[in-house]
């Protein structure tokens, strides 16, 4: 009997080892897909980065001009996806809600960033919201100057990232029972109390899960930022224009050093903004 108890847990090693050794196909096109998609880029680039010493990893990531394009990359994405989520909400819910002329086309038309080149898109935001555009010669008068500046930044990044926000409410809000909001108000609720306490809730994982993607998305534009930006250090220089600058004086090791600092951040970003989807998730119906 000990000898047959001692032998029992090498048969249960020996089981889950076939087990995952046989995966169906499935998996395994899975997994290759993703080896060859994400880790392999990603392990090149890590891979590469630890061919500088650690000092001057440092030296590089914590240059001046590099801080400077954190700043206009992170701050702003993160501020264009926080807009996004306002307004994006209020767009996927007419959509949903209302009927009116031209819905179709409008809603439509919120998919125009996904089809759109960025390089064409970054070139009719430059030439509407230029000193001599149509809405930034209205603009000018004031004072208010948006291509080739920061706001420009922050425009092409609000423009890019907003399908992601609708797009993503938009299921949650045709699943959604009217009549828990008529239970409401039969309740002696108010429309700002149903909409807080019933309506919105349940949308957080979504409203969450759209930020996440969209900040992502802003994260890591190029084509229509680098066109209606300066890209000035210290003004509207974003990091992965700052990239693209290195890779041109041969600069592959500084490259190297800020895209590691990018996708680290972008991955503590998106731990972030998962965990507030699990706690948001607590709210769904």
């Amino acid at each position: 009997m000990a000898i047959s108890s001692s032998r029992q847990p090498d048969r249960s090693w020996q089981s889950s080892f076939l087990q995952i050794t046989k995966l169906s196909w499935p998996w395994r096109i899975t997994l290759g897909y993703l080896t060859i998609m994400l880790l392999l880029p990603v392990s090149a680039l890590l891979l590469k980065a630890s061919t500088v010493t650690p000092s001057e990893f440092w030296r590089i990531a914590t240059e001046p001009v590099a801080f400077a394009t954190y700043n206009v990359t992170f701050v702003t994405a993160l501020i264009a996806a926080l807009i996004n989520a306002v307004f994006g909400v209020l767009i996927a819910w007419v959509l949903v809600r209302y009927d009116f002329p031209l819905k179709r086309l409008i809603d439509a038309a919120i998919d125009l960033p996904f089809a759109l080149p960025t390089a064409v898109a970054g070139l009719t935001l430059a030439t509407v919201y230029s000193d001599n555009g149509s809405i930034g010669s209205l603009l000018a008068p004031l004072g208010i100057k948006i291509a080739f500046t920061r706001l420009g930044v922050g425009l092409a990044m609000l423009f890019i990232s907003l399908p992601f926000v609708v797009r993503t409410l938009q299921p949650v809000l045709q699943e959604m029972e009217q009549e828990i909001e008529e239970a409401a108000w039969c309740l002696g609720a108010s429309q700002l109390q149903t909409f807080w306490q019933v309506i919105l809730p349940p949308l957080v994982p979504a409203i969450l899960t759209g930020v996440a993607l969209g900040f992502s998305r802003a994260v890591g534009e190029y084509g229509s930022i680098v066109i209606i930006a300066a890209n000035i250090p210290f003004q509207d220089l974003i990091s992965s224009v700052l990239i693209f600058q290195r890779l041109e004086q041969y600069d592959y090791a500084g490259a190297t050093v800020i895209g590691t600092v990018l996708l680290a951040i972008s991955l503590l970003v998106l731990l972030l903004i998962n965990l507030l989807q699990n706690w948001g998730r607590r709210y769904e119906l």
